[in-house]
């Protein structure tokens, strides 16, 4: 690859592509394995000794392992070209698939639930099915919320016609979409790009091209939030959730009370938070208020350089290895193996994630990157997903997966880090510049989170007596982003319409406040960091991190002397946003 030319994936390394006749071979071996597998185990687990359901786990996990590996191909062929409509029917097939064996082998998880406390308490003295546990564990939890296993069976098979479905119209529609600004036409990745113009006129015509091709377009992503929102409901009252959030505290492996906690600490500290930032932020601008699409502006004395390729790299790789050099390490082979794929494209994916894949294979990052200095720690974001996806990998497929709330642990350390280091060597000037930077984006991760889960949460609430108009969902939107953005931000009628390209409230409900949790998490680490062993802090971090999804959260910060449940915790890790608006301010 030349110097600083962008890179791609590719993802030739599994299949050469969709027409590739392995991907056919594959599905038929996969197929008779699963059948195979099926006659052996299945109305058999609540007999099994220790060892045989290790052995049941273990050929569960391989099936697993390679449905994970023909999705990567077939989601990432998809992401990577959202308008090529063959690619897409092969997204949708392998989907289909993959769903009618899900459906086939759910009697596993199912079984493993319901088994007695007795059959648990002998496999939990088995040295065999010990390894098990965190998983056997996770899944008894859910045993009052689950359905027969017919339904079960159903449900799986059907969501890739239902909720799945939409998703799909939802990715597909967002791709299409062609933002006009002056003589060009726009994806939605290059036109959220130019909020962020040092122009004040082109932030304008942005965000007014932003606002009118949503708003043109808000009948069919209405159609789909409200899609998502009944279906979701009906499945979560037949299985017994009391609310649609419990069911997603509980796939993050968090207390209800916890995140209420963390909501309503932020929602108390938006006056100190948002509202005090963005009034300074006015003033520096000479204005009492600014508009919407002046929120993330740079500032008008910004000496903000384009940042090659190369020099993001080093100073992530720089700042990786400072921590520790096994980090560093492990980031430079998404480089070196073009594990990432970087340049905006038409019909990409707009955004950035972290592809996890599975553990026999390695993960892939996708960003849209632009050379600005939040591009720089996007990729230092995605990048310490990746580290973590390959460190937790050795715990295998079905204990490497780290609940959401822990999950973005791993990548805000990681800005933190390229932060820090990018501060130390600023000039005052500079310096004034970069902490401007990241309060914007951490009251990004977290208050503007929380505000998009208090929409997310009274939208839900108001859907379940009917279906809610385009207007209706703006109205709640309106009301939730004007106390989370505070008074000296102008959300005009133009803003009505920018819940429409939100993924998060479509891809998974609920989402949104892992953002503000992970990075309320890792104040909290960042303070014990400073006033610990840095190296034996780091060891503790990777130890973290290559957990996965073995051990709770309670567990896993332990060592650090942390618990999310302490009164003080998610104000703690606040205050080290506001301390930030108090040096900026001094400054």
């Amino acid at each position: 690859m030349s110097k600083n030319k962008l890179p791609a994936w590719d993802l030739s390394e599994i299949f050469k592509n969709y027409k590739d006749p392995k991907i056919d071979n594959e599905q038929n071996k996969l197929n008779k394995n699963v059948n195979t597998f099926v006659k052996k185990w299945k109305g058999k687990i609540k007999n099994l000794d220790g060892n045989d359901v290790s052995n049941c786990l273990k050929e569960y996990e391989k099936i697993n392992e390679k449905l994970g590996f023909m999705s990567t191909h077939s989601s990432l062929s998809f992401a990577s070209n959202m308008e090529d409509e063959e690619v897409s029917r092969y997204n949708s097939k392998i989907s289909d698939w993959i769903a009618q064996i899900f459906s086939k082998i759910v009697f596993v998880s199912l079984e493993i639930a319901s088994v007695s406390d007795k059959v648990f308490n002998n496999w939990a003295k088995n040295k065999n099915s010990e390894k098990w546990l965190p998983l056997i564990k996770s899944l008894r939890k859910r045993r009052k919320y689950q359905l027969s296993p017919l339904v079960e069976e159903i449900l799986i098979e059907k969501y890739a016609t239902g909720r799945s479905a939409w998703t799909r119209l939802f990715d597909e529609t967002s791709a299409g979409l062609r933002f006009p600004y002056k003589k060009q036409l726009l994806t939605e990745a290059e036109i959220l790009s130019k909020l962020s113009d040092k122009s004040s006129v082109n932030r304008k015509i942005a965000g007014k091209s932003l606002s009118k091709v949503l708003s043109s377009n808000k009948k069919v992503f209405g159609m789909i939030l409200n899609v998502i929102s009944r279906d979701k409901y009906i499945e979560d009252y037949k299985r017994g959730f009391k609310s649609s959030l419990s069911s997603r505290n509980l796939d993050n492996d968090v207390e209800d009370e916890v995140v209420n906690s963390l909501v309503n600490a932020v929602d108390e500290q938006m006056p100190n938070l948002t509202h005090r930032y963005y009034k300074w932020k006015a003033k520096q601008f000479k204005k009492k208020k600014l508009d919407w699409w002046d929120r993330n502006a740079p500032f008008p004395q910004n000496s903000e350089d384009n940042i090659k390729w190369d020099h993001a790299r080093n100073i992530i790789l720089d700042s990786f290895y400072e921590f520790n050099p096994k980090v560093s390490e492990i980031a430079d082979k998404f480089f070196k193996n073009n594990w990432i794929d970087a340049e905006v494209r038409t019909g990409k994916a707009s955004g950035a994630f972290a592809h996890p894949s599975v553990p026999s294979h390695h993960p892939y990052i996708l960003l849209n990157y632009q050379g600005k200095v939040r591009d720089v720690m996007t990729l230092a974001h995605e990048l310490g997903h990746g580290v973590h996806q390959v460190l937790a990998g050795k715990q295998g497929l079905l204990l490497s997966e780290t609940p959401l709330t822990l999950a973005e642990t791993a990548s805000v350390f990681g800005e933190m880090l390229v932060f820090r280091n990018l501060l130390n060597e600023s000039t005052k000037k500079r310096r004034k510049e970069m902490l401007a930077n990241k309060i914007e984006d951490m009251l990004n991760t977290v208050a503007r989170q929380i505000g998009f889960h208090q929409f997310e949460y009274k939208f839900h609430t108001a859907r379940q007596n009917g279906e809610l108009t385009p207007d209706e969902i703006s109205e709640i939107w309106m009301d939730t982003q004007k106390h989370a953005v505070g008074p000296y931000v102008n959300l005009d009628e133009n803003y009505r319409s920018l819940w429409a390209y939100i993924p998060h409230f479509v891809h998974t409900p609920f989402y949104v406040y892992a953002y503000a949790f992970g990075d309320c998490l890792v104040n909290a680490l960042w303070a014990e960091y400073q006033k610990s062993d840095k190296k034996e802090f780091s060891k503790l971090y990777l130890a973290l991190l290559a957990s996965g999804g073995s051990k709770d959260h309670k567990e896993l910060l332990k060592p650090f002397g942390l618990s999310i449940q302490k009164k003080n915790f998610w104000h703690n890790g606040l205050s080290s946003i506001t301390s930030m608006i108090d040096e900026l301010e001094t400054l």
